[in-house]
């Protein structure tokens, strides 16, 4: 009788037990997150990544309120000058478009611009890959899979390593 018990118990807490993601794969509610490209068309994460699935991909996490991602974003530039066949996208946490899109002239961010959300603490992608500080960044290997999880400056040793080691 006891085991008849425990089983509904055992069963609820497996169901609502949310997947961690291990730092190796976007959750599944992260690749569905809409973000809103530069001609203002909402784009699942999971699309965005598709377009780039061969190729190597640098994500920077920011925004242009950020003071430490302006401060990153020449040594960001400089990353793209040592690794130009890598793929850059750029992921902001703007509070308003405007200064998202005044943000990417303003502070070169070259490459692919998506506007995530207005708050780095709410929504599936923030909370998929446990976003606490911007600017972060993450490398994406060819095959869509999560070869650096977390890096928090652009001229981080363990990045420049990775992306050597995926040339």
């Amino acid at each position: 009788m006891k085991k008849l018990l425990l089983l509904p118990v055992i069963l609820f807490a497996m169901v609502s037990c949310k997947k961690e993601n291990d730092g190796t794969a976007f959750g599944a509610e992260a690749l569905e997150a809409k973000m809103k490209a530069l001609d203002g068309t909402e784009v699942a994460f999971k699309d965005i990544l598709e377009r780039y699935k061969g190729k190597t991909v640098v994500i920077d996490v920011w925004a242009s309120w950020c003071p430490d991602c302006i401060k990153g974003m020449p040594k960001v530039h400089k990353l793209q000058s040592e690794f130009p066949d890598v793929k850059y996208i750029f992921l902001s946490y703007d509070r308003e478009d405007a200064r998202w899109k005044e943000g990417i002239t303003k502070y070169g961010a070259v490459g692919d611009n998506y506007h995530v959300g207005t708050s780095m603490k709410e929504g599936a992608f923030a909370e998929d890959i446990k976003l606490d500080w911007i600017p972060r960044y993450m490398v994406i290997d060819k095959d869509s899979k999560i070869a650096l999880f977390k890096a928090i400056e652009a001229d981080d040793p363990k990045l420049t390593e990775t992306l050597n080691k995926l040339k």
